[in-house]
């Protein structure tokens, strides 16, 4: 394959006049190619367009992009424009993707096995994320697997190939999104990419993270013999119909066929569930007023990480599902080992709980009512007793000193690096926030 560009040439940014130096192909795709490169010592990527690409409208929006800044440091967002007297198009630079950050395509195919606190941290920094874009007025046009990448440890996000976000309503014609991602008014052709679009294919993202499988391929996908144009249009364009929607189960996922999603769909407890019905019942029948905003999947990929409940008997994760324990009066066994789990202790902190298992930690997020989805610094972790490993305590780890009050009526000071036992109906006033644990 013949690169646009060599190792060793030289392009120059046109605002700050600098040599930015080729070292190596990373990959290409529809409308160039991208590179590592070199920035006056930085490592930065250089996109380079195919002559076609390269035309006025696509230098003018990066242009309008470059002088918005991006709406996070989450952005690979386009820097500065490139150019060469020597190599015909155009090109800019944007950040470089570390190498821990694995393409959405890993997941999906196995290669890397993030533990569910890691995926509802992916999930809820792509909601945050998609949200501060939407804010600004601006529509991605493309979420799909391509487009995003994610740490499988620490769930950490990079979004790339902003080169194609437009003005909302005004997205450019050329990108109307990635098959099986496009919400079906576009496939239909009665929309262009937009805020409201992107949701769609922001909900069908997070299923395929969730679920390992797409939320409109059930029964009648696999009745199809051949998944050609018209039949692609039918299925995700003028029929959509959500494989676990409550009220016509003719898509229902098919055993030893759809089996991911099938498992998957039962570990999840019922908040989530009931978002991705939402998404894809109400979202299809009204795009206007029926799909599931970022706030709201934010909202509930933080409830997410804070359900989790370790199985004392075999370690994996559950979730601590209150609909269930509501209905039935217990949980359901562990998804992986069968057995019945110990509930661990947990606190309520306003409406929210948070279950308290050993590898917990509190953010100002949890206790401080003005600093909503600050996860900077933990301000609380569970630890154990020193003298007694069977007692634990939350540890303050925070520079304030908490109250908390026993059973007993007790008020006691809690000084930073000391920890109160979790021992049943003790409260805590953290300042801005008060909790009560259960155990």
């Amino acid at each position: 394959m013949n690169q646009l560009l060599q190792p060793k040439q030289k392009v120059k940014t046109v605002t700050s006049n600098m040599d930015c130096e080729v070292e190596k192909f990373l990959g290409g795709g529809g409308q160039g190619e991208v590179y590592r490169a070199d920035l006056n010592g930085a490592k930065v990527a250089l996109k380079w367009y195919y002559p076609a690409q390269a035309t006025e409208n696509q230098k003018t929006a990066l242009e309008a992009l470059i002088k918005k800044g991006s709406p996070s440091d989450r952005f690979l967002w386009p820097i500065d424009l490139t150019t060469s007297k020597d190599i015909p198009a155009f090109g800019y630079i944007m950040g470089l993707r570390e190498p821990q950050h694995k393409n959405i395509v890993d997941l999906m195919k196995g290669r890397t096995n993030p533990t569910f606190f890691a995926l509802a941290t992916t999930g809820m920094q792509l909601a945050h994320n998609f949200l501060l874009l939407h804010s600004n007025g601006l529509c991605y046009c493309d979420i799909s697997f391509g487009n995003v990448f994610f740490d499988p440890i620490t769930g950490d996000i990079l979004i790339c190939d902003n080169d194609n976000v437009g003005i909302d309503g005004l997205a450019p014609i050329s990108v109307l999104g990635t098959p099986r991602f496009m919400a079906p008014e576009i496939v239909r052709r009665e929309a262009l990419p937009s805020t409201r679009t992107d949701l769609f294919s922001l909900s069908v993202l997070l299923f395929y993270m969730m679920m390992i499988h797409h939320p409109l391929e059930g029964a009648r996908e696999a009745s199809i013999k051949c998944l050609d144009a018209p039949a692609m249009n039918k299925l995700y364009g003028t029929e959509p119909l959500f494989i676990f929607d409550p009220d016509d189960d003719s898509n229902h996922p098919i055993k030893g066929y759809h089996d991911n999603a099938l498992t998957y769909w039962n570990i999840y407890p019922t908040f989530l569930k009931n978002l991705f019905i939402q998404s894809f019942t109400q979202g299809i029948r009204d795009p206007i007023n029926g799909r599931v905003r970022e706030s709201e999947w934010r909202k509930a990929m933080v409830r997410l990480r804070d359900s989790i409940i370790i199985c004392q008997h075999c370690g994996s994760e559950n979730f601590y599902d209150e609909e269930v324990l509501k209905n039935s009066g217990k949980l359901n066994s562990c998804w992986q080992c069968r057995k019945d789990f110990q509930i661990p202790p947990r606190i309520r902190i306003d409406k929210r709980i948070v279950m308290l298992n050993s590898n917990t930690k509190l953010y100002p997020h949890h206790v401080d009512r003005d600093k909503r989805y600050d996860f900077s610094t933990p301000v609380a972790e569970i630890a154990r007793h020193p003298q007694n490993p069977n007692i634990w305590g939350l540890r303050n780890i925070s520079s304030e000193k908490w109250n908390t009050t026993g059973k007993d009526g007790l008020l006691k000071d809690i000084e930073p690096g000391k920890s109160v036992t979790l021992t049943n109906e003790t409260k805590i006033n953290f300042g801005k926030a008060e909790g009560e644990i259960r155990s």
